[in-house]
């Protein structure tokens, strides 16, 4: 981005459900807050123009233009937002690093560990920002518990469980992208394990040293066809992935996805136990965190459930509402757009933002998962680079 300049112009690649959830982001963090530079809708790329444009006109970006695998950057654009299946990363970020342009990514940050390592590699030789979309550190009580264990709250990490469960998976549901491995990469084990590994690594500022073990499966082989033919076709990604870690301190982890969890809709978080303290989170709650002092005295210990919403003690909330008026899934946009818009403009964000080197340390820890499942061994993360 040009010294001085005070606008951002913003292209995104793809639509539908993050093209909406990344527009309302741009858009929202220059209304709530007060970013350094102002964020411009400049061109919306899809696959088919009409729908492309019609996408343009609802949320006032100024151009729409067609790209599959090939992308032509204009020379306004500062950053280039990369929303597309997961095959796609690679070749749409090299043509907007080469461009010389700002990159934000979809997680995870590729489908396969060769293509995020490629990536990452682009980023050092451009040097260009790079960020990648793991949202859930910008929940309020995300951000409060990363700085609690960061004070020493928890003391000594000892363990570490986390979960991502959904059900949308259900049999009735046809043979999308998300089921099929050349652009996905994997299914549970990328799309959701991703989330809960990044947000663990950063709320507690440790690396994943082992896979102790692992196990994925496949429970509706084969689906409908979406083009309404009744063909069937096979699923070749994983519907469940749970595996057991080491960390750098010792301390052991699990985690666990599953797209077919009946009764959880997009129940995802984490407990830490540590000596002096633990922590729960659960994003179905995402404006509570639960907090357990081992140092009170014993007659009064028990889970605090911390309301994280006072403006002057939680992050993000001086934009907001009163104590208690509720944020939800949309505001972790706006709170990345933000910070992302900071960053830009040489300033500090409010929380750390995962780039191409950070979320590639997370690409490598699922890549260890899979090859535990794949092998029925431990893998150390020293041997997956």
């Amino acid at each position: 981005m040009a010294a001085g300049k005070n606008t951002v112009n913003i292209a995104i690649v793809g639509m539908g459900f993050m093209g909406r959830a990344h527009s309302s982001g741009w858009l929202e963090s220059a209304r709530f807050f007060d970013p350094p530079v102002t964020p411009v809708l400049h061109t919306v790329y899809g696959r088919d123009l009409a729908r492309t444009q019609a996408f343009a006109d609802r949320w006032g970006y100024a151009h729409a233009a067609v790209a599959g695998e090939g992308l032509t950057v204009a020379g306004e654009i500062d950053l280039v937002d990369v929303l597309t299946p997961n095959d796609l990363h690679l070749p749409q970020a090299k043509a907007a690093l080469e461009a010389g342009k700002a990159v934000a990514c979809e997680k995870p940050l590729a489908g396969t560990l060769d293509d995020a390592r490629a990536m990452a590699e682009l980023a050092r030789r451009h040097k260009a920002p790079t960020f990648v979309w793991y949202n859930y550190r910008r929940c309020p009580a995300v951000a409060l518990a990363a700085r609690l264990v960061a004070e020493g709250k928890l003391g000594e990490i000892t363990r570490v469980r986390a979960s991502y469960l959904q059900s949308w998976a259900t049999p009735d549901v046809p043979l999308v992208w998300r089921f099929l491995k050349e652009p996905s990469g994997c299914g549970a084990m990328g799309d959701l394990n991703a989330h809960i590994v990044d947000m663990t690594r950063f709320v507690t500022g440790m690396e994943i040293t082992d896979i102790c073990g692992a196990a994925t499966g496949i429970f509706i082989p084969r689906r409908a066809l979406p083009d309404g033919s009744g063909r069937t076709g096979a699923v070749t990604v994983d519907d469940t992935s749970i595996f057991l870690a080491r960390w750098s301190n010792g301390a052991l982890g699990s985690f666990e996805a599953c797209r077919q969890a009946t009764g959880n809709f997009n129940r995802h978080g984490f407990e830490i136990n540590g000596t002096r303290g633990a922590l729960r989170f659960d994003f179905e709650r995402m404006n509570e965190l639960e907090y357990y002092d081992a140092d009170a005295p014993r007659a009064t210990q028990g889970w605090a459930n911390i309301m994280c919403t006072h403006a002057g003690d939680h992050p993000y909330l001086e934009a907001w509402w009163p104590d208690a008026h509720l944020l939800g899934y949309d505001h972790t946009f706006t709170h990345q757009a933000a910070d992302i818009l900071r960053v830009l403009a040489g300033q500090q964000p409010t929380v750390p933002l995962p780039d191409f080197q950070d979320a590639y340390q997370t690409q490598r820890v699922l890549e260890a998962a899979l090859i535990a499942a794949d092998k029925k061994t431990w893998v150390a993360m020293d041997d997956v680079k």
